[in-house]
């Protein structure tokens, strides 16, 4: 029997995937939408019910409360991850703090269950092996950010009536993915008939398609599954390999100019997941 979710991020790269494994899988969605926001989902869907905030992390606890006393779960993926700026902006602050007041709100309401969205950064890399218990160390503000949000709410939810759980997001691609990242890069060059100029691309790396991202979190209300959970494929895959995999589609190895870029000094090596997520009960 389906349940109610409420969904934050529901308009962004991964909370779209989200929003549609879980209607796929017959859960009825409400979906918080910032106003400008609003026109990018269809309100029309039955099951889909669109609800105008212009800042989730600026509601108040008692806004929460009343709010989820018609949910059965929550499913945060909201977050601010403006490219090129988010990785040490101080409004990560603000996403940790108004996550906590969500989190209070979801604890008042007795919602059974409350999962958040964290990155494999907040892993100690490189690594070609994370497991859920590896050694945890966090580099970038970010990070650090998503890494104090799942120790508090760890903590916080242990003690009470709501279920928790952590899907660690690794290296996504795919369906309405920035335009400045690797593989929107590799395919914008390529079908131009220009050069791709690259890094070595010896880093190994956990690459997964946002859509199975999107299934495997929104399964997370099916099967139940606490604590946290590596989003990942497992599988380890160079950059260069996945490169070459993408201009074999075009006919056009020729176009990719590896070493021409540098490796940045904080760019690791390896980060490579071990998936842990249940099937749906």
């Amino acid at each position: 029997m389906g349940k109610t979710i409420l969904l934050t991020g529901a308009t962004g790269f991964v909370g779209k995937q989200i929003l549609r494994s879980l209607l796929n899988a017959g859960h009825s969605v409400v979906a918080l939408v910032r106003p400008a926001s609003m026109g990018v989902l269809d309100g029309q869907q039955p099951k889909l019910r669109l609800l105008e905030v212009e800042d989730i992390f600026a509601l108040p606890v008692d806004w929460w409360a009343e709010t989820f006393q018609d949910c059965d779960a929550a499913i945060h993926a909201a977050w601010y991850v403006e490219p090129g700026r988010y990785l040490d902006s101080p409004r990560n602050f603000q996403c940790v703090t108004g996550t906590l007041v969500m989190a209070e709100g979801a604890a008042r309401a007795e919602l059974s269950h409350f999962v958040g969205l964290g990155t494999c950064v907040e892993y100690h890399l490189p690594s070609e092996h994370l497991t859920v218990d590896a050694p945890l160390g966090p580099k970038t503000l970010y990070a650090a950010a998503k890494l104090s949000t799942y120790h508090m709410l760890d903590r916080y939810f242990a003690g009470l009536w709501t279920n928790f759980s952590w899907c660690r997001l690794f290296y996504l691609h795919g369906e309405g993915e920035h335009s400045s990242r690797l593989v929107p890069y590799l395919r914008q060059k390529l079908s131009l008939g220009e050069t791709a100029k690259l890094s070595k691309g010896t880093q190994l790396r956990d690459f997964m398609d946002v859509a199975d991202a999107g299934r495997m979190i929104a399964g997370v209300i099916d099967s139940g599954q606490c604590g946290p959970i590596n989003i990942c494929s497992g599988m380890p895959v160079t950059i260069r390999a996945l490169a070459e995999a993408i201009a074999d589609e075009y006919g056009r190895r020729d176009l990719l100019e590896f070493g021409s870029a540098e490796i940045h000094p904080s760019d690791p090596l390896a980060v490579v997941g071990v998936c842990n997520a249940l099937s749906r009960g």
